[in-house]
C-alpha cells in the first residue's frame, strides 16, 4: 500500500468512524422515544430499556454504514480537489482508479461488515428484540403486575400488590372488581400468587375477605375466606406462541421457506428478505464507487465542486429509490427479483467502468491548427 493510499485511507477511516457514531446516536435517540411509554406505564427498568433499544441498532447499521461511507468519500475527495492535492496526485501519474483505491478498500471492508450484520447479527438481535417485546406485552406476572401501584386490567378490574417475594408470592393484595356495574366487589388478602390456567391468568388469594354492597340495596356483605381466585378474563388476548416474521429468520430458514406452509404474501416476503440480505451490503461498495466516479472524472472548477457534489447526491437518492422500488415490486411479484440485484450491482459496474476507462483526450480542431491568414 503506497503512502498516498495510506494517507487518504486514514482520513476516510477517521471520518467514517465519526459520521457513523453520530448517525447511530441520532437514530438511537429517535428510536428510544418509542419505548418511553413502556417505562412510564409498564415499569420497565433502565437496563431493559437500554437492551431493547440496542437490539435495534444492527438493523440500522446496514443502512447507516453505506450512507456514512458515501458522505465521507464525498467530503474527503472534495477537500482533496479544493486543496489541489488531487492535482499533485495526477501529476505523479496516478490514474482515477489508483486515486479511488482507498475508498474502494474501505468500501470492501464495509461490505464484509454488512454481510456479517445482515446474515448473522440482525436475525439474532431482531429475534431477541421481538421475544422481549412480546414478553413485555403479555407477561402479566413479571411486567404488568407491579408492586406498590394500582394495576388496571381492562374495564373495571384494579389490583394492588404491596410486595412480591423472590419466589413469586404476592403479599398485601387488594382487588377492586367492578366489571359487573350492579355489584362491585372489593377483595383483600394477606398473600397470594398469580397462576396461569388454560382459560387465562388468575390471582389466587389466601386468608382474606370479600366485601360488596349491591346497588339499590344498601346492605353491606362481608365474606371471610381461606382461598379465593379472581379471573382476569383476558385469555383471548394472550397467546402462548407467536409467528416469527422474515426479519427474524436465519438464511437457512429463508432459503428453505415452503410455499405450502405460508400464505402467498408471507412467502414472497421471505424470498424478498433473502435476496435483500444478499444484496444490501453491496451498496457500501456501490456508493463509494459512485462518489469517486463522479468527483474524480468531473474536472476542476475554480468556482467550486458544488455541481459535482449535488450530482453525486442525486445519484445516491436515485440508487436508494431504485432499491426500494425493486423491493416493493418483488414483494408484489417474484418476477421482479432480478431488479433487486440490478439495483445493487448497477452502481458497482457503472462506477468501476468509469474509473477504469482511460481519460479522454480532446484534440484541437484542424481549423485551429491552421496558420492565421495575413490581413490585407
Amino acid at each position: 500500500m503506497s503512502q498516498i493510499t495510506r494517507y487518504v485511507l486514514r482520513q476516510l477511516a477517521a471520518g467514517m468512524l465519526f459520521v457513523s457514531v453520530a448517525l447511530t446516536a441520532i437514530l438511537w435517540l429517535t428510536q428510544s422515544l418509542r419505548f418511553i411509554e413502556m417505562i412510564v406505564n409498564k415499569g420497565l427498568s433502565v437496563l431493559t430499556f437500554l437492551e431493547l433499544t440496542l437490539l435495534l441498532m444492527p438493523g440500522f447499521l446496514v443502512v447507516i454504514l453505506p450512507v456514512s461511507l458515501f458522505a465521507v468519500v464525498l467530503f474527503t475527495y472534495n477537500r482533496l480537489i479544493t486543496d489541489r492535492e488531487l492535482v499533485v496526485m495526477r501529476a505523479a501519474g496516478l490514474s482515477h482508479f489508483a486515486i479511488a483505491r482507498p475508498a474502494l478498500l474501505l468500501g470492501l471492508v464495509m461490505t464484509l461488515v454488512g454481510y456479517l450484520l445482515s446474515c448473522w447479527l440482525i436475525p439474532l438481535t431482531m429475534r431477541e428484540f421481538r421475544e422481549m417485546q412480546w414478553t413485555i406485552r403479555n407477561d402479566i406476572g413479571t411486567i404488568l403486575l407491579q408492586e406498590g401501584t394500582f394495576n388496571k386490567f381492562g374495564d373495571g378490574l384494579t389490583i394492588y400488590v404491596r410486595s412480591r417475594t423472590p419466589d413469586g408470592e404476592l403479599t398485601g393484595i387488594l382487588v377492586h372488581d367492578q366489571r359487573n356495574p350492579q355489584r362491585p366487589v372489593t377483595i383483600m388478602a394477606e398473600r397470594g400468587a398469580l397462576v396461569m390456567t388454560p382459560t387465562g391468568p388468575r390471582v389466587l388469594m389466601v386468608n382474606g375477605n370479600r366485601q360488596d354492597v349491591p346497588v339499590g340495596t344498601g346492605q353491606f356483605s362481608l365474606l371471610q375466606f381461606d382461598s379465593y381466585t379472581v379471573d382476569f378474563q383476558m385469555a383471548k388476548t394472550i397467546t402462548t406462541d407467536r409467528f416469527r416474521d422474515a426479519r427474524e429468520r436465519g438464511l437457512d430458514e429463508l432459503l428453505m421457506a415452503d410455499a405450502d406452509n405460508l400464505s402467498p404474501r408471507e412467502y414472497r416476503r421471505f424470498r424478498v428478505e433473502l435476496h435483500n440480505r444478499l444484496t444490501s451490503p453491496l451498496y457500501a461498495l456501490g456508493f463509494a464507487l459512485t462518489a469517486c466516479a463522479i468527483l474524480l472524472t468531473w474536472g476542476f472548477d475554480r468556482r467550486g465542486q458544488l455541481r459535482s457534489v449535488l450530482t453525486a447526491i442525486a445519484a445516491l437518492v436515485g440508487i436508494q429509490a431504485a432499491a426500494l422500488g425493486a423491493s416493493n415490486l418483488a414483494t408484489g411479484s417474484l418476477a421482479f427479483v432480478p431488479a433487486i440485484y440490478l439495483a445493487a450491482l448497477g452502481p458497482i459496474i457503472a462506477g468501476g467502468w468509469i474509473l477504469l476507462r482511460p481519460p479522454q483526450t480532446h484534440r484541437p480542431h484542424r481549423s485551429s491548427l491552421a496558420p492565421a491568414l495575413p490581413s490585407r
